[in-house]
């Protein structure tokens, strides 16, 4: 396994790589979400990149990317026992020199949900990707679907300007109890982290009333916010039930359907999805 740490390294690397290239972009501080990504790269493709880099440009000034969950010596341990070939580990001034200027802006899709929530956060995410998409030229991308929205703005931005590459959506990775893994688990106490079975708790209800034959999205919609309402340290931020590409909301459910939220466990913002089809 080879540890690079500029973009002329990755490039001097990319080039004796055996094609196909698989590639797993991550801020690290794996868990079990990463693993399936990576293993399924590992399963596909001869050659595999990991990219580790905390992007500061997706992180709004109220956030928290200096807090955020860092342990590069464990996560490069995990990628020498998952055989990876390329862990690309750029800093900040690598990536965003200081006269950086230009933005990948991907419209519509990101106005919604994870976009109204947080204002810039797409920008910072369409543009580190396709950043990362250039340095690393891969033949196939790696992506969880616990970052539904994510994942759409992804396909939409490779789409419309035509990059050669193709993306994979992993399902999502879930702990016996249906919570999604996810890097900011490590932010719950006890107390917290039991409570946050309710986001998985009202997805699961959702699929239930639209297999009773609920089609009334509103009603389902309500009765998803009235059960999360029932935990005392749970605050909603967003309850979806949208089209799966345009992510508008539906009045009548039709499948496939997104159904999404994002919801507050004390301080720790949490998002899940289910796709209804």
């Amino acid at each position: 396994m080879k540890v690079v740490e500029t973009i002329a390294e990755m490039r001097q690397l990319r080039e004796q790589l055996i094609e196909p290239v698989g590639f797993v972009p991550t801020m690290g501080y794996f868990h079990e979400g990463h693993l399936s990504l990576i293993r399924r790269a590992r399963a596909e493709n001869p050659s595999v990149v990991v990219s580790i880099f905390v992007n500061p440009a997706q992180f709004g000034p109220q956030e928290d990317f200096s807090s955020y969950p860092r342990d590069p010596q464990r996560d490069l341990a995990i990628l020498e026992k998952e055989k990876t070939d390329v862990v690309f580990m750029p800093s900040v001034a690598e990536m965003y020199p200081p006269d950086f200027d230009s933005w990948v802006e991907v419209s519509k899709v990101t106005e919604r949900l994870e976009g109204a929530s947080r204002p810039g956060h797409f920008r910072g995410v369409a543009t580190v990707v396709a950043k990362l998409f250039n340095i690393v030229q891969p033949t196939r991308a790696y992506f969880g679907q616990k970052d539904a929205q994510q994942a759409i703005v992804i396909k939409k931005m490779v789409a419309d300007l035509n990059m050669d590459l193709e993306i994979i959506v992993m399902p999502t990775v879930r702990d016996s109890d249906g919570l999604a893994t996810s890097t900011r688990n490590a932010y719950l106490n006890i107390e917290e982290r039991q409570a946050a079975i309710v986001l998985y708790k009202s997805l699961s209800l959702a699929q239930q009333l639209w297999s009773q034959g609920e089609r009334d999205a509103e009603h389902i919609r309500q009765q998803m916010r009235t059960l999360i309402q029932k935990e005392p340290l749970a605050t909603i931020d967003y309850v979806s039930i949208a089209d799966p590409e345009t992510l508008k909301e539906m009045d009548r459910v039709k499948t496939p359907a997104l159904v999404s939220l994002a919801v507050e466990i004390g301080k720790v913002r949490l998002i899940d999805n289910v796709v209804v089809e």
